[in-house]
């Protein structure tokens, strides 16, 4: 039975699993952006929310730390000298992933994890849409009086044309 076991062990040993984590977090850091399966995505963001968290203080106590888990240089010094800077200001939520749809291979939900200070497609502003607020009755009222004018004959100031229509009493 499973009584509240957190951990999504995602079919792996131990071993493999944290390995694992420890590539796909170095690859998202170095590139920004994964696509991966929905499980890993969401066992990929617990591993790796910590150690952005941490890489806001640029201490060599946090480096060391930070090294111990994802065992790579150069995502070491990316992760402290450029994202550290984008994510100062942010409290939390460093990575966002986007559903993509199923692998055809194994049927498999597919997503895509990055971190979300570098998505400029998410960071432009919306362009805000003018809302307006229409009823039903408002356009019952308008679309008698829109075709009212196109029904009725074009009025004619002759005196010939007085003298040919009769007066209707």
């Amino acid at each position: 039975m499973r009584h509240g076991c957190k951990v999504n062990h995602l079919s792996r040993t131990h071993a493999h699993r944290v390995a694992m984590l420890s590539n796909m977090a170095t690859s998202l850091i170095m590139h920004k952006r994964i696509e991966t399966t929905v499980a890993k995505a969401k066992a990929l963001r617990v591993y790796v929310e910590p150690i952005i968290n941490r890489s806001k203080e640029d201490t060599t106590h946090n480096r060391r730390i930070v090294f111990s888990y994802l065992h790579s240089k150069e995502a070491v010094n990316e992760l402290f000298r450029e994202v550290s800077q984008k994510v100062a200001n942010r409290p939390g939520g460093y990575t966002r992933i986007l559903k993509t749809g199923i692998r055809h291979g194994d049927n498999s939900e597919m997503a895509i994890i990055e971190l979300v200070d570098y998505n400029e497609n998410m960071l432009r502003e919306p362009k805000k849409a003018k809302t307006t607020r229409r009823s039903r009755a408002k356009k019952a009222e308008a679309a008698p009086a829109v075709e009212a004018p196109v029904a009725e004959a074009p009025v004619v100031d002759t005196p010939a044309a007085e003298a040919e229509a009769p007066k209707a009493e």
